[in-house]
């Protein structure tokens, strides 16, 4: 793989050619420019799929530029209607089910009207989940501060709501930060940090990439059932899919530790308080189990719950996973580059009204995450015509392109010497662009 100029490359020669970019630093919805950065500009290279990708070279100054001033305005009285809405709905379901439901049944076949309730048992509790990621993403913007103009209310709500679906607030509001900080960036980021091939050939025991033997499509399979089933709770309680931090144990580095190095030292007590609200969270749960019994919390509380772990793990995964987005060395990223390292999707009604758009504005969200969800499709349209190609959009069915990037992204790669510093994903299961030793 080779990164060169394209206009060189109609020469056939590499480009020494760079510019300045600057790195920003955000303050409420105000943006200042702090430092200046050289990169490499001209960027070319070849995605999974063997097609050319462009590396960014725009500012994240012509980002904010283009975003109409009214879309950073928050109502804390439009957000709070967001979190009734998702409450009552659960309420509403969990009336209606628990007083139809026991009441199916065919008469004369009692093993049929049993499989029916339990069919119809699994759907409330799947529909009660849709909601509850769906009050997930409001907490999630308490911590991004794009809930309303008071912190301090964000936070208690972030709270409250992070704690019943047992994430903890602070501790999540803070790396979550850190990972919008360095989107994209190797060594920085946060989370869904990819193997280098170096990493990948070590972590299998062999050489070179070419010894490593193609991955069954059950072995894939059951790597996405772990990954959608347990992801989350893995990566709260060791720091999984993040960066490396020598010298700490896995539980060392858990978003439930206060001296976790995932956190600062004046941070400290507000993951202490994070832990207090999944301590809060489990007492209650656990008196709802002694006082209505095991089967109500499994379908009113536990299966949702399921359902969110999983939800938040599918769409996280696939708006920072794909063949065609790059990841960056500390040479070549920029912020306004790291942010352009996601993309967004469809999930069709799911995703627009029940999952608040979370999926379908993300490339938005990276470049300002206090725009409040009501006003993203506004501000994603404006920011496109900035970014141009390298917007990135997926309208594919996601359960279609979760396979196909379970599949196709297994490391990254910049093998060459002058292609340090843009990195594709790149396979050993004969998908697309073939990884050289």
């Amino acid at each position: 793989m080779s990164v060169v100029s394209s206009t060189a490359a109609d020469q056939g020669q590499t480009t020494a050619a760079s510019r300045r970019t600057k790195a920003v630093s955000k303050s409420g919805n105000i943006s200042t420019f702090v430092e200046e950065k050289r990169i490499t500009s001209n960027l070319v290279t070849i995605d999974t799929l063997g097609n050319e990708f462009k590396v960014p070279d725009y500012s994240i100054k012509d980002i904010l530029s283009a975003i109409p001033k009214h879309c950073y305005e928050r109502s804390l009285i439009r957000s709070l209607g967001y979190v009734a809405r998702d409450i009552t709905m659960m309420i509403v379901i969990g009336y209606i089910g628990q007083r139809l439901i026991p009441q199916v049944g065919f008469e004369g076949k009692e093993t049929l009207s049993q499989v029916v309730r339990g069919g119809l048992w699994c759907f409330y509790s799947y529909l009660i989940g849709l909601f509850g990621f769906g009050l997930w993403i409001l907490a999630h913007e308490c911590g991004h501060g794009a809930f309303s103009d008071y912190q301090n209310i964000n936070d208690i709500i972030g709270w409250i709501i992070h704690s019943y679906l047992m994430v903890p607030y602070f501790s999540w509001k803070y790396s979550h930060a850190k990972h919008h900080k360095a989107t994209g960036h190797l060594t920085k980021d946060m989370v869904f940090i990819p193997y280098t091939k170096e990493e990948y050939v070590e972590a299998h025991g062999v050489s070179v990439v070419s010894e490593i033997m193609e991955e069954s499509p059950i072995w894939s399979l059951g790597t996405l059932i772990f990954q959608q089933l347990g992801g989350l709770q893995l990566y709260l309680a060791t720091n999984a899919t993040g960066q490396v931090y020598p010298g700490y144990s896995k539980f060392a580095k858990s978003h439930y530790a206060p001296s976790s190095p995932v956190f600062d030292k004046h941070q400290y007590w507000y993951i202490i308080l994070s832990d207090i609200g999944i301590l809060t969270t489990i007492t209650v749960v656990y008196q709802w189990y002694k006082n209505f019994g095991m089967f109500n919390m499994f379908v009113n509380w536990f299966m949702p719950w399921c359902w969110v772990n999983h939800w938040l793990v599918f769409v996280t995964f696939l708006q920072h996973t794909d063949p065609t987005m790059p990841h960056y060395r500390d040479s070549e990223w920029t912020f306004a580059r790291g942010a352009a390292a996601t993309i967004d999707r469809n999930f069709g009604f799911v995703g627009q009204h029940i999952f608040h758009d979370i999926i379908e504005t993300h490339v938005l969200h990276h470049y300002v995450s206090r725009i409040p969800f009501y006003n993203a499709r506004e501000a994603t349209d404006a920011i496109r015509k900035v970014m141009g190609v390298h917007y990135r959009y997926d309208g594919e069915n996601m359960w279609v392109s979760l396979w196909k990037v379970i599949r196709s992204c297994q490391f990254v790669d910049d093998d060459k010497e002058d292609a340090k510093g843009v990195l594709m994903f790149r396979n050993i299961n004969g998908i697309g662009v073939k990884p050289k030793d």
